[in-house]
């Protein structure tokens, strides 16, 4: 019957080459409700906003690497239940797909501002179209939300010549995932390119620009998983090997909530690094290779001329040691917890970011003398 992925975006995609690359030779079928092919979604809100990227380059692959890899793209449909006991799943058309597994790689959709009709959202590839579209009409922006999205959206409106506002209602930028030195030195990145930034400010209903879009987060896609029984939380609900609670059904990516090393708690993550690997992972347990899912968390952010490389996850820290300088605009966080390293905020320093993700994936023993001090070698801890 072989294997029937939900969902086709990067998570799917990367299970679906990741099995034939692991020599699973039996049926895969990558099931989207989208039109067309799967595609990246990071440049959506980076190179296409700006103008930098044709949407054309974001396909993953071209049609005819489906054909030659023997996957079945089906495209523009819903998966509307599991049959867990017939072993099938079944399509809005009433069609029903017979299975020997089911990776659920069904995402995450925008949370919405309730009564705030006029907002755009940016997630899927019509949305940065729209956008873009209105982009190229508009004088003035108004962005709601200081995270990833929201700012990745205002430095793309900002580069093109529009007058943009970020409202965001904590009190710094970014505040869930970066320490104060990183959201000050973002909220200045933004200030010296023209950008307004608002912070701890509510009233966002009023319509103070010719385009408004909010980033405020994603809610995982569930409803699928909960419907057949499979135990959910703030994600499916998946082991280390990221099985659901039905063996022969896996979950992966951003609709995920899986045991995670680093944190040492139940997480769920929204990085393509994190789709990708544990769609490797996925495709690795289903032809039996018994494979633990342990890879270090990362994540990235374009924005003007700052790239932010995550390494590890730093929530629950309990110190930070600043490393380098930042007049320079190229420094990095180092994170502790009870002083073990958690987590690595990079800001043009790859070399940083390379090095900290090994030194997590090793569990390198790290003092923050060492972080701070330039002239130590990251790299002989590994």
């Amino acid at each position: 019957m072989g294997v029937v992925i939900v969902g086709a975006g990067q998570a799917g995609f990367q299970t679906a080459v990741s099995l034939r690359s692991e020599g699973y030779d039996d049926s895969i079928i990558l099931i989207g409700e989208e039109p067309g092919l799967p595609y990246q979604r990071p440049p959506l809100s980076k190179g296409f906003l700006a103008g930098k990227q044709e949407i054309e380059s974001t396909a993953l692959r071209p049609e005819g690497f489906y054909t030659s890899h023997r996957i079945d793209v089906i495209a523009s449909e819903r998966v509307t239940g599991i049959d867990r006991i017939g072993l099938q799943v079944e399509l809005a058309s009433g069609k029903r797909i017979p299975y020997d597994k089911v990776v659920l790689a069904t995402g995450a959709r925008v949370r919405k501002l309730p009564l705030q009709n006029h907002l755009l959202y940016l997630r899927d590839l019509c949305d940065a179209v729209e956008i873009k579209d209105r982009l190229d009409r508009c004088d003035s922006v108004r962005v709601i939300g200081g995270g990833f999205i929201g700012l990745e959206v205002a430095a793309a409106a900002c580069s093109l010549g529009k007058a943009v506002t970020v409202v965001e209602t904590q009190s710094r930028l970014m505040q869930r995932c970066v320490a104060p030195v990183v959201s000050e030195f973002y909220r200045e990145l933004h200030a010296g390119h023209g950008v307004k930034v608002m912070l701890g400010e509510t009233a966002i209903a009023s319509r103070a620009a010719d385009l408004s879009v909010a980033g405020i987060g994603v809610v995982p896609n569930v409803e699928l998983a909960s419907h057949a029984g499979l135990a959910t939380a703030n994600g499916i609900a998946v082991d280390e090997f990221l099985r659901t609670t039905d063996p022969a059904i896996f979950a992966i990516g951003d609709c995920a909530e899986y045991p995670n090393v680093f944190a040492d708690a139940r997480v769920r993550l929204e990085s393509v690094q994190n789709a990708v690997d544990q769609a490797k992972c996925a495709a690795a347990n289903i032809v039996g290779r018994s494979r633990p899912y342990r890879a270090v968390p990362w994540f990235w952010t374009d924005q003007f001329d700052a790239k932010l490389q995550m390494a590890g996850l730093s929530s629950g820290s309990d110190r930070t040691v600043l490393r380098g300088d930042l007049e320079t605009r190229k420094f990095s966080v180092f994170y502790f917890k009870q002083h073990g390293l958690i987590g690595v905020d990079s800001i043009n320093r790859p070399a940083d970011h390379l090095a900290a993700r090994r030194l997590l994936a090793t569990a390198a023993r790290i003092t923050s003398d060492q972080a701070a001090d330039e002239g130590f070698d990251l790299k002989s801890l590994v």
